[in-house]
């Protein structure tokens, strides 16, 4: 069967491993279709070409870059006459406008399409975003839900087709993997990685930590909007010299910034408008060996199962209880480092991931 995939997430090199394993499937042929780059709330991540053996890797340029709901590709329908693909893989939520064009675009050239969802809160979209919805939840062969509760939204809206919850991307167990690392000055090391926004809740992170006794510190990765209140958080916490602010990383130095890390901490808080969709730096902590501990916030529990530590969304005291438990017992640290491995390379590998899509596409077929 021939499937093209539309994916701007692509442009990170590590989520290019899950279409290398889908082209290790005898009865596909694939194509990859990834812009040169994609605006993130301004800023612009690069395309990484890290895996692109054995499919066929397009690069289009997006009208309307940055705007994720507005975005589309003007080459997609020459690729599509030219590729002619019997399955087009829309990685996008069914109410933007590059799932409706290339819905379209499908119908056209005879294939069939599915699209992908994180979407696990009921939100309604004003016009034009709610015709588009309509139209691509109508015509859609099949859709994949990144969650458990994003199906739930699906039926509430009204689809009626087949889903299957797999994740968008998983990782590469070869890739993230554990190895002994010499520990740094300041004892213990917890690790935030992600958006640098209020609903991630590093504020009760903080929090939980100013309480802390003994040694310890905190790595934050990322960037975002809340970085100076942050930092302003520290120095009236008095935490300066124990919290250190990391700029973002190109994805394949991540595995060995894992490496460095004690605990990886996920304490994300839901909102009116959010509620965590997967977490994915918990897969990748969990693959390189490293304990996490998460908020009840929407998939995180899901995710972790019995991998980890799970605390009440803006409960600094039950987090700080749950850092201290694990910072305390090695034996609990190590079971629970080998729990994670296993439960990654059970459910979120990019192979098994790849396997779980490849049989939606022979279901569509």
């Amino acid at each position: 069967m021939r499937v093209l995939m539309i994916s701007k997430a692509c442009v990170v090199g590590a989520y290019q491993r899950k279409l290398e394993e889908l082209a290790k499937f005898e009865d596909i042929e694939l194509a990859l279709i990834v812009p040169p780059y994609w605006l993130e709330k301004g800023r612009k991540i690069p395309l990484e070409r890290l895996h692109t053996s054995g499919y066929e890797f397009l690069v289009e340029p997006l009208a309307l870059n940055g705007h994720f709901h507005l975005h589309f590709c003007p080459g997609l329908r020459n690729q599509m006459q030219r590729f002619k693909p019997e399955i087009i893989h829309i990685d996008e939520e069914p109410y933007n406008l590059a799932t409706f064009q290339a819905m379209r675009l499908a119908k056209k050239v005879g294939a069939r399409a599915l699209f992908f969802t994180w979407q696990n809160l009921l939100r309604r979209y004003p016009p034009p975003f709610s015709w588009m919805e309509r139209y691509n939840l109508k015509n859609a062969a099949y859709a994949i839900a990144g969650n458990q509760e994003g199906e739930e939204v699906l039926r509430a809206k009204g689809y009626r087709g087949p889903v299957a919850v797999i994740p968008q991307f998983g990782v590469d167990p070869k890739i993230y993997k554990p190895h002994a690392h010499e520990k740094g000055a300041g004892g213990f090391c917890v690790g935030y990685i992600g958006r640098l926004v209020e609903e991630k809740g590093i504020d009760l992170l903080l929090q939980a930590l100013s309480d802390l006794l003994g040694e310890w510190r905190l790595r934050i990765l990322g960037s975002g909007p809340q970085k100076g209140r942050l930092q302003s958080l520290v120095q009236e916490l008095g935490l300066k010299k124990r919290v250190a602010f990391d700029s973002p990383i190109p994805s394949p130095g991540m595995p060995d910034y894992y490496r460095r890390l004690d605990l990886l901490v996920l304490p994300s808080r839901t909102r009116p408008n959010w509620k965590e969709q997967f977490g994915r730096v918990l897969i990748e902590a969990m693959a390189t060996g490293v304990p996490v501990v998460g908020s009840d916030s929407g998939e995180i529990p899901h995710v972790i199962g019995d991998a980890g530590l799970i605390f009440p969304e803006d409960d600094a005291l039950a987090l700080r209880e749950a850092i201290e438990k694990i910072r305390g017992d090695e034996r609990l640290r190590q079971r629970l480092a080998q729990a994670g491995r296993a439960r990654v390379r059970e459910r979120y590998t990019q192979a098994q991931i790849a396997l779980e899509t490849c049989q939606v596409y022979q279901e569509i077929k």
